[in-house]
């Protein structure tokens, strides 16, 4: 025949280019979902190991709830008080170390306090003076009785 094998069987150039076109999508939701999260937490977490001293209260990753006692920064290991019995202390590899706890609630500075007390004081104020007029107003009626209960239960139906 007058058209070769060869050049019948050749698709659009194209086609090979847009093949890959999902597999690259696949990889950016991927990049976007799961490695830049895990990333940025493992991040977090290496700096958080960085910045470990002495009296911070730690969990391990076992769920132990420890007080720093020493920190060796050459060294993977963070030595930790898990009683209040100072004999009781515990060595643990700082990477088992899963978080630290913080104390969210600082106290206030005496300005920010004083601050706050006449608002609650106008509050009470406000609230008390609100009641008597609450109990100056009639109450409604109150609704009539219900109709005594009959004691025959209803008709059946079917």
């Amino acid at each position: 025949m007058l058209i070769s094998p060869a050049y019948a069987q050749a698709g659009d150039p194209t086609g090979g280019l847009m093949s890959l076109a999902p597999l690259v999508l696949i990889f950016v939701v991927f990049y976007f979902i799961l490695i830049r999260p895990q990333q940025r937490k493992a991040r977090e977490h290496r700096e958080m190991l960085a910045q470990l001293k002495r009296g911070d209260r730690v969990v391990t990753g076992g769920g132990v709830l420890a007080t720093v006692i020493r920190v060796t920064p050459e060294s993977d290991e963070v030595v930790v008080e898990i009683s209040k019995n100072p004999q009781v202390r515990v060595t643990v590899a700082k990477n088992t170390i899963a978080s630290v706890l913080r104390e969210e609630t600082e106290a206030k500075p005496a300005e920010e306090a004083a601050e706050t007390k006449p608002d609650r004081k106008a509050r009470k104020k406000e609230r008390a003076e609100a009641e008597p007029a609450a109990e100056a107003q009639p109450a409604a009626e109150a609704p009539a009785e219900p109709p005594p209960a009959n004691d025959q239960p209803p008709p059946r139906q079917g």
